[in-house]
């Protein structure tokens, strides 16, 4: 163990982070972009409907589990702050057992998983017939995905930033080629979409070994005395379980709002998938930054140290709120040009232009809501975020529930609730916090 050492933090800091942060969450969507086009080429609506279909389940199967890349990264840091080096390999370790186990799991269930997500999704015959050759395919980059969530949290724990952006871009990159070539070449069809994704996740999972062997302190081996730590194990299951119950609550309000708005009908559902992409981007900017606050908040708490913690909370939240109000005026100005560039139906945009104005409004409570997330992450206050995230999912489904009346209106507030809440009750909650953890600051 090495003494730890005390950390400046400044903006450099803070972008050295979320800077790579940033481009990784931009290339990510490439994936879904290049997919759909390459399935939507072979002029078959059940291919194309089945693909859009598994899509959604695996990406909320797979968020569900982000936990893996949340608890490594904050446990990363945390150890990194504390000094203590030769912890860093036994949590790359204990990620892996985990990642490994959750995906052999998910394997071994795969059938009666994949008939309850389809008999929930309700698709036609056609396109669950699709979309369940894409499940059974893709399931088996389970393990190896989820091992790619530990890689990166422990890259990005350790602020190497750009190992893990451009680990990300090759899984990216290699996806969206096997895609193209399996799909358009080879004429797999959904099949070879599904491949491709395997593909990519194996390719990532071999080379991020190789970069994580190359950090590793003393290579990979770790006494089992370690390694099986009960303390740690036990703290590591406590944190990983409250953040899962977390982002399940988060995956509800999401899924709820999509259903809601397929409700009001096709116009409806088609100008709040519009709507959605804007707080895409948005979301882009505010996640990198919630990674920054991730790792630093994780490294000087490991650390004790009172004032870089603080000085984290206040540079993250303040560029987040700067960057905010930035895409906020964007959308403000150029929001309709942009609606109408994303579709053609004149229905649409006007339903869209109709609700632009909860968009523009959206980016300033969701600096809190993700600058919040991170800070809590990175000192691990995982049981009060989880209470916390529970608080604002029932304040959500009450907004929603007093202000149905007002249709598609009454949803886009009670999201603009949830935001506000997320961040606001967090925001609340943070000086008690922070005045138990620092008690002598």
């Amino acid at each position: 163990m090495h003494a730890p050492v005390p950390l400046k933090i400044g903006s450099r800091q803070v972008f050295a982070i979320a800077g790579p942060a940033m481009v990784a969450n931009l290339t990510t969507p490439l994936i879904g972009v290049v997919s759909t086009t390459a399935i939507g080429r072979l002029d078959d609506a059940a291919l194309l409907g089945g693909v859009a279909m598994a899509s959604v389940i695996f990406d909320c199967l797979f968020w569900l589990f982000g936990f893996l890349r949340m608890s490594t990264l904050a446990f990363t840091a945390q150890a990194l702050g504390a000094g203590e080096t030769r912890e860093l390999t036994a949590i790359l370790m204990r990620g892996f057992i985990v990642a490994g186990l959750i995906g052999a799991a998910l394997i071994a269930l795969q059938l009666p998983l994949a008939a309850v997500l389809f008999d929930l999704m309700g698709g036609s015959e056609g396109v669950t017939r699709a979309a369940k050759t894409y499940f059974m395919i893709r399931i088996w980059s389970s393990p190896l995905a989820f091992a790619n969530y530990v890689i990166l949290g422990w890259l990005v724990g350790q602020a190497r930033a750009n190992p893990a952006l451009l680990l990300q871009i090759v899984i990216n990159l290699v996806n969206m080629a096997a895609t193209i070539l399996l799909v358009l070449v080879y004429d797999t069809g959904i099949a070879g979409a599904a491949i491709a994704a395997l593909l990519s996740e194996t390719i990532g999972f071999a080379l991020g070994v190789i970069v994580c062997r190359r950090y590793a302190d003393g290579g990979f081996g770790v006494p089992r005395a370690t390694l099986f730590d009960r303390a740690k194990l036990m703290r590591m299951l406590a944190v990983n379980s409250d953040i899962m119950i977390r982002t399940a609550a988060l995956i509800a309000v999401f899924l709820f709002f999509t259903a809601k708005g397929a409700r009001a009908g096709d116009v409806t559902l088609a100008a709040n998938s519009v709507l959605n992409n804007f707080l895409l981007v948005s979301a882009f900017f505010l996640d990198g930054l919630a990674n920054a606050a991730q790792q630093l908040c994780g490294r000087t708490f490991g650390a004790r140290d009172a004032r870089g913690f603080a000085d984290s909370t206040r540079l993250v939240l303040a560029w987040g709120l700067g960057f905010a109000l930035v895409v906020a005026v964007l959308f403000a100005l150029f929001g309709t040009a942009l609606i109408n560039v994303m579709t053609a139906s004149e229905d649409v945009r006007r339903a869209a232009r109709d609700f632009l104005p909860f968009i523009v409004l959206a980016p300033v409570p969701g600096v809190f809501a993700f600058g919040f997330d991170g800070i809590y992450i990175g000192a691990t206050w995982a049981r009060e975020m989880r209470n916390l995230m529970l608080a604002s999912l029932a304040i959500f489904l009450f907004t929603w529930w007093a202000l149905q009346s007002l249709g598609n209106a009454g949803l886009w507030c009670a999201l603009i609730a949830f935001y506000v809440a997320r961040g606001g009750l967090q925001g609340a909650r943070y000086p008690a916090l922070y005045g138990a953890t620092f008690p002598k600051s």
